[in-house]
């Protein structure tokens, strides 16, 4: 296949670009044991230097002169808290950069891999979300990647995750690592529930993915949920420093309170997943405790 990665200088982007080029990522990967990834796709990454999602024309151009058989939208808008005062900024990438590439791979016969958020949901809920469960985002990031899944249509193939860290890029698991190398103690919240993800497993089960047909939405998360606590407690030991320099806090007791409000529990279902014959992706520990191995190297 000739694939087109949009966001491909992301954490998940540059992960996606070794998969399916049939190169394991360099995080590595056990999605798969045993098994190995085909080279014969020829893969483009493109990026903000590129096009602007949000020109309806330039998204058009660049995807008419490659030609795709196959698009993996991962580029969006993530600052979850500055959505809160960028709102129109927000939608005009998550929304309408999403209806840009739909349309420019409809032009041209193409499937569409879109990347969308456990942010869709407003974590009331107590167990697990279906991909059938009713979206109610909390949050300006989260009603904009909302309005993505609704833009693409029935043809395009949803994925969801959560919560992803990877070897490339700014992420969670590097600010903990940081701040730990230097002795700082945190607090972390004790009482959001979640699924983290390693852009590498991600990358590898997608690659799967897009050998299915397209349509209906998915969950791809590592397997297991914790919490912010519990997952850098984790990275905090694992890379061998003080574990107490990790004390858990309730998010009422945040102060100053982050402008956007997270959803409570939003581990996502992946028997979906399974279903369509991808995965299963490994537990969230043996993954994190390889991508922190990696970085302290």
């Amino acid at each position: 296949m000739r694939v087109l990665i949009t966001g491909a200088k992301g954490q998940l982007g540059t992960d996606l670009l070794d998969a399916f080029g049939g190169r394991l990522p360099a995080a590595g990967s056990a999605v798969f044991a045993g098994d190995h990834l085909v080279s014969t796709h020829e893969v483009l990454g493109c990026d903000l230097e590129d096009f602007s999602l949000t020109d309806a024309n330039a998204t058009m151009e660049f995807v008419t002169s490659y030609r795709p058989d196959l698009i993996i939208h991962g580029a969006a808008y993530t600052a979850v808290d500055r959505a809160e005062s960028e709102p129109d900024l927000a939608m005009a990438v998550n929304r309408d950069g999403t209806a840009n590439v739909v349309a420019a791979a409809r032009a041209v016969d193409a499937k569409v891999l879109a990347i969308s958020t456990d942010y869709v949901f407003d974590g009331s809920g107590t167990r697990p979300y279906l991909p059938s469960d009713e979206p109610n985002p909390i949050s300006v990031y989260g009603s904009t990647k909302l309005a993505g899944e609704l833009a693409c249509g029935e043809e395009t193939t949803i994925v969801r995750t959560s919560w992803v860290a990877g070897f490339h890029g700014a992420n969670i698991v590097k600010t903990i690592l940081r701040l730990a190398s230097d002795g700082t103690a945190m607090t972390f919240v004790d009482d959001q529930f979640g699924c983290p993800t390693l852009a590498a497993d991600l990358a590898v089960a997608l690659v799967r993915l897009a050998e299915r047909p397209p349509g209906g939405i998915l969950h791809a998360t590592n397997f297991g949920p914790t919490t912010w606590f519990e997952l850098a407690r984790r990275v905090v030991t694992t890379a061998g420093f003080d574990p107490d320099l990790v004390t858990p806090i309730a998010t009422a007791d945040r102060l100053p309170a982050p402008p956007a409000s997270r959803p409570m529990y939003s581990v996502l279902d992946g028997d979906a997943l399974l279903a369509a014959g991808v995965g299963p992706l490994p537990k969230w520990e043996d993954s994190l405790d390889r991508l922190v191995r990696l970085l302290v190297a």
